[in-house]
C-alpha cells in the first residue's frame, strides 16, 4: 500500500496521499510534511459520509470521487474499496492527469 502511495506521489503536482478508513482511522499514509495525517483523515471522512448519507437519501448510489477545491490545494477523495483514497495537491494541477494515476493507484490498492 504504501509503495502505490509513494507512487502516485510522483505525479506533477500531487502533494501526498493516504488511505483512511470509513471511521476515520488513517491506513497509511505519504504525506508532505505541512499536512497533518489525522486531522486530514478525519476531514476525509467527515466529507465522505455526508456524501455517502446525502447520495442515499437522492436514491443514488455511493460516491466514486469528490474534489474539494481551496485556494491553497485541491483534494481528492476517492472509493478504494478498502477505505479512502485521499490526495492533496498543489492548486493549479492538471486534473487529468491527477484523475487517470488516482484510478491506477485504486486499481492498485484493490488488487493488493
Amino acid at each position: 500500500m504504501y509503495e502505490t502511495l509513494s507512487q502516485l506521489n510522483k505525479t506533477t503536482g500531487i502533494t501526498g496521499s493516504m488511505v483512511v478508513g470509513n471511521d476515520g482511522i488513517v491506513i497509511a499514509a505519504d504525506l508532505d510534511q505541512h499536512s497533518d495525517d489525522d486531522t486530514l483523515g478525519a476531514l476525509a471522512s467527515s466529507i465522505a459520509a455526508t456524501v455517502r448519507r446525502s447520495l442515499t437519501e437522492l436514491g443514488s448510489e455511493d460516491f466514486s470521487q469528490i474534489t474539494v477545491e481551496a485556494d491553497r490545494q485541491k483534494i481528492f477523495l476517492t472509493d478504494a474499496g478498502v477505505g479512502t483514497l485521499v490526495v492533496t495537491t498543489e492548486p493549479r494541477v492538471n486534473i487529468g492527469l491527477v484523475r487517470l494515476e488516482i484510478r491506477n493507484a485504486v486499481a492498485a490498492l484493490q488488487k493488493s
